[in-house]
């Protein structure tokens, strides 16, 4: 059982987030509220900022709040087949994002040398190009 020592400010501290993100993570279901003892204040432990710090690298990882949330379920039952089911649909969705990107950025590219090369006299081409008079 885990030592209980931090308050809800003490523990955003710990897992870098801020109080509200906390209440969030509680309403939502990803985070227990610890019941609030008679004339004090609810605390957490070095779980819960564990907890909070595997919700927000889950994150940075692209993964949703609700993939986030079946992620922490999967973690409880030690199911690796199904979690890393999950990490290679993720890892799909990012490999679409960044072709995707990449064609933003070619087009891009390749707006901006044609509005260098263009001299003063002539409209934009970038204009040109978003209304369709390519």
């Amino acid at each position: 059982m885990q030592k209980h020592i931090l308050s809800i400010g003490g523990l955003a501290q710990a897992a870098g987030v801020n109080v509200e993100t906390v209440r969030y993570y509680q309403r939502v279901g990803m985070l227990a509220q610890p019941a609030k003892p008679l004339h004090g204040i609810r605390k957490y432990g070095v779980g819960d900022v564990k907890r909070i710090r595997f919700i927000k690298r889950a994150q940075l990882l692209g993964f949703t709040l609700a993939e986030v949330s079946e992620l922490l379920v999967l973690s409880n039952a030690s199911s690796c087949r199904e979690t890393q089911d999950l990490a290679e649909s993720k890892l799909k969705s990012v490999s679409e994002r960044i072709r995707d990107l990449t064609k933003m950025q070619d087009t891009l590219l390749q707006l901006v040398a044609r509005c260098n090369a263009a001299d003063d006299s002539t409209s934009c081409p970038i204009i040109d190009a978003l209304v369709g008079e390519d």
